[in-house]
């Protein structure tokens, strides 16, 4: 009778976990089948110099003011040193910003989300983003309050994008067959990649509030499944020498192993010179950054970018 039981509790348990490899390759093999007709690219570039000068100066101004992006921050509570960091540094430099919170916090204005679920949070701020802004702003970008951004290097980066398309970009990770963009780095979405995700948002079946699997798979892969559903894939976001720009690592972590893997190639070894983010950074080293990337300055030396996106109006910090 006992060895009964065990074999049965044993076909329970193998069942189970034979059901939930087959829920997980279920979803991540959505929309596979129609990837090798839509998506043929997964590393997009940023434009080189040569390119841009080549656009007349008027039309070049026309779209440096084009060009908004506006900002989505997840926080919570326990991030409240961090959340006052970006706050005080890169954040001025969206053109507009939002902090969406767990719960309500009375030391900085957010969005309360009134959850701890990360996925559900994520959702529901780019619900809120589309809903209320899908008509002045074509770029949306996610990030956690460990990330810190330089919103120019971004705005470049989609200076040849057309925001009609459906553009989810970042730093792309695989895991099985899918690829989806870290959260870690950044999490860029064109407003026609918004529209497709808002429009499966309340379609469970197809981009669930929970996910369908045993094991809790992360916010960030959640989102590519989602968006699978609707025919956008994550691509791996580059500069013009094949680099990323949108790092899940900090500056210092790039140079402490480009000194051990490239001694003689530091700089060359490290990161990109167009660098979109960086990651895993303290409230110190965020204002480090900001002093490094926006207010250090070598006299008498001259930067000839072919454009310039100044900071919105009423940004104290440029």
């Amino acid at each position: 009778m006992l060895s009964e039981s065990s074999s049965f509790l044993k076909g329970v348990m193998l069942g189970s976990i034979f059901c939930a490899l087959i829920t997980m390759l279920g979803h991540i093999k959505i929309g596979h089948g129609n990837r090798m007709h839509h998506h043929e690219h997964h590393h997009l570039q940023a434009p080189n110099k040569e390119d841009i000068l080549k656009i007349s100066e008027d039309e070049r101004m026309e779209l440096s003011k084009s060009f908004r992006v506006y900002c989505i921050l997840l926080v919570k509570p326990k991030d409240v040193s961090l959340w006052a960091a970006v706050k005080e540094t890169w954040t001025n430099h969206c053109d507009k910003v939002d902090f969406f919170s767990s719960e309500n916090v009375k030391v900085f204005e957010s969005i309360n989300m009134e959850t701890n679920d990360m996925w559900l949070m994520m959702r529901k701020a780019y619900k809120y983003a589309f809903d209320k802004y899908r008509d002045q702003y074509n770029w949306f970008f996610l990030a956690r309050p460990t990330t810190f951004a330089i919103i120019e290097n971004l705005k470049y980066f989609l200076l040849k994008k057309d925001p009609s398309q459906p553009f989810y970009l970042g730093h792309t990770v695989k895991s099985g067959d899918l690829e989806y963009v870290s959260m870690e780095g950044g999490i860029v979405l064109s407003i026609e990649s918004m529209k497709r995700l808002n429009s499966l948002l309340s379609i469970p079946e197809k981009c669930p509030e929970q996910g369908g699997m045993i094991w809790k798979i992360s916010e960030d892969k959640q989102l590519a499944v989602c968006l699978k559903y609707a025919g956008v894939f994550a691509e791996n976001a580059e500069d013009s020498e094949g680099k990323d720009i949108f790092n899940t690592k900090s500056v210092g972590l790039f140079i402490k192993e480009a000194m051990t893997n490239h001694p003689n190639q530091v700089v060359e070894g490290c990161c990109s010179d167009m660098a979109v983010t960086f990651n895993g950074l303290t409230p110190n080293q965020m204002h480090v950054m900001m002093y490094g990337v926006y207010r250090l300055r070598a006299f008498g030396h001259v930067f000839n970018d072919a454009l310039v996106f100044l900071p919105p109006n009423g940004s104290d910090n440029d």
